[in-house]
């Protein structure tokens, strides 16, 4: 008897706490029901959405500007209304939280961390390696994420940095969309603001491939263009180079018409303002085909310069929508990427937001492989560093769901007192198998030669962080297969800053030239 007293006055404490908490969680029902109804029906903002995206696609000479703009003023009252209920249930919440008497002893000694996988630290995570809470995934740093090794809150997606991401591979926070670098872009490849497309540079744009900010259109290079191919600011048409034009291809600023040159002028005044072009609607010069205001481009409205492709405002570039250089590809905002969407630099592969990637949707560095948001890494969803395998939110791990650092294995949250993890390595710092870093820098992966490797057999400087990323790579910042040199991209690339396929010189994109700064194939 003596024994059950304390369990017996424990019960009658714990029964009380019970009915107040359950009087608390009623009002808590009530605060979301209130919020509930306060908020914004999903099917209003899809319809807002769905409008938007067909006054956009109609947008071809900027008609729809005012409504766009109403449409979007629409749009961010919902988000307020919404925003205002939130911020009421979480006061509400708050203040009912409070008044909560935390349960001591036994009862918090008998949940401890619940989590269903390995290598967790934190609580509540479905999946393995997280250091955070609430993760439906793996490899997570930090909590509420569903999906894997993102570095931040609240995403939906995988290989993210920052929070509240709709998508895969992004820097930045609320993107619907992949690759981007940036916040609150609506597309892939961004690097800016606000941007509802892909590929571009800057803010507030509505199409793909602008440099500049506010362009309605496609291959804009300036600010507030409407249209395809304008390089300067206020022009509403294709192909003109100046400002204030409306037609096509006008050289000058506030013409109105086709082919002028000078400021001013209405009419007429030729198929080209430009010189030596072979096309119709061309303001720049050596130009061939249509609407194109840069030089030497072959193909249409391109603003940039000796393009291959559809609507590059960039230079060099091999495809379309490209805002940066040496792009080989679409819908690339970074420079020297060999593939799509990427708003980093010198990545191979997709919707990688990070730089020298190997794969798709990294927002890391030097990573070989998908979804990794830490660096150096040769695997998927590693928001660590150096690590080989999957899942990892620690560091210079070999195997899987390592929260810790220098396991070799899988679920590992320690930090263990050894130079490596893996096998037959040399050095220290790295994982994997057959590495060798007499730096210490770290390389992951398999049988890399150097310092700061990903992926398998690369060679480079062991005296320097290289953040080479690939297979049978030898050289520095390369990206891919069997390139040789320094800055390649791509497979197979001869010499420096090159993207693309078999390319032998300096700053080429596309595939088979031989030379420099040349686009294409086969020059």
């Amino acid at each position: 008897m003596a024994a059950a007293r304390p369990y017996a006055g424990w019960l009658s404490a714990a029964a009380s706490q019970a009915a107040e908490t359950a009087a608390q969680v009623k009002a808590v029902a009530g605060a979301f029901e209130a919020a509930r109804a306060a908020m914004v029906h999903p099917v209003t903002v899809s319809a807002n959405r769905g409008v938007l995206v067909k006054l956009v696609a109609s947008n071809l000479f900027g008609q729809n500007a005012a409504a766009i703009a109403a449409v979007e003023g629409q749009y961010e009252q919902m988000w307020a209304a919404d925003v205002s209920a939130m911020a009421g249930y979480h006061s509400a919440v708050s203040a009912l939280a409070a008044r909560l008497v935390p349960w001591q002893g036994a009862a918090a000694a008998a949940f401890g961390s619940v989590n269903l996988g390995p290598g967790n630290i934190g609580s509540f995570n479905i999946g393995g390696g997280n250091n955070g809470s609430l993760n439906l995934g793996s490899g997570n740093t930090s909590g509420h994420n569903v999906g894997s090794g993102n570095f931040g809150n609240s995403n939906i997606g995988s290989g993210n940095i920052g929070s509240g991401n709709i998508g895969s591979g992004n820097i930045g926070d609320r993107n619907p969309g992949s690759g981007n670098f940036g916040s609150g872009n609506v597309g892939s490849g961004n690097i800016g603001s606000l941007n509802y497309g892909s590929g571009n540079f800057g803010t507030l744009n509505f199409g793909s491939g602008n440099n500049g900010d506010t362009n309605f259109g496609g291959g804009n290079f300036g600010t507030f263009n409407l249209g395809l191919g304008n390089l300067g600011s206020t022009n509403l048409g294709f192909g003109n180079h100046g400002s204030g034009n409306i037609g096509f291809g006008n050289t000058g600023n506030d013409n109105i018409g086709i082919g002028l040159s000078g400021n001013g002028q209405r009419g007429f005044g030729g198929l080209n303002s430009g010189s030596g072009n072979i096309g119709f609607g061309n303001s720049g010069t050596d130009n061939i085909g249509f609407f194109n205001s840069g030089h030497g481009n072959i193909g249409i409205g391109n603003s940039g310069n000796g393009n291959v492709g559809f609507a590059n405002s960039g230079n060099v570039n091999t495809g379309f929508w490209n805002s940066g250089n040496t792009n080989s590809g679409f819908g690339n905002a970074g420079v020297g990427n060999f593939g799509n969407f990427n708003a980093g630099n010198l990545n191979s592969g997709s919707f990688d937001a990070g730089f020298y990637n190997t794969g798709a949707m990294n927002s890391g560095a030097g990573d070989t492989g998908f979804f990794n948001s830490g660096n150096l890494n040769t695997g998927i969803a590693n928001s660590g560093n150096t690590n080989t395998g999957f899942g990892n939110s620690g560091n210079t791990n070999t195997g899987g769901f390592n929260a810790g650092t220098l396991n070799t294995g899988f679920g590992g949250t320690l930090t263990q007192t050894v130079d490596n993890s893996g096998f037959g390595n040399q050095g220290t710092g790295n994982s994997g198998f057959g590495n060798d870093d007499p730096a210490g820098f770290g390389n992951s992966g398999f049988f890399n030669a150097g310092s700061g490797n990903s992926g398998f057999s690369n060679t480079d400087d062991p005296a320097q962080l290289n953040f080479t990323s690939g297979f049978r790579n030898v050289g520095i910042r390369d990206a891919g297969f069997m390139n040789s040199g320094t800055g390649l991209v791509g497979i197979g690339n001869f010499g420096a800053d090159s993207s693309g396929i078999s390319n032998m010189g300096d700053t080429n994109s596309g595939g088979f030239n031989s030379g420099s700064g040349l686009a294409g194939f086969f020059r």
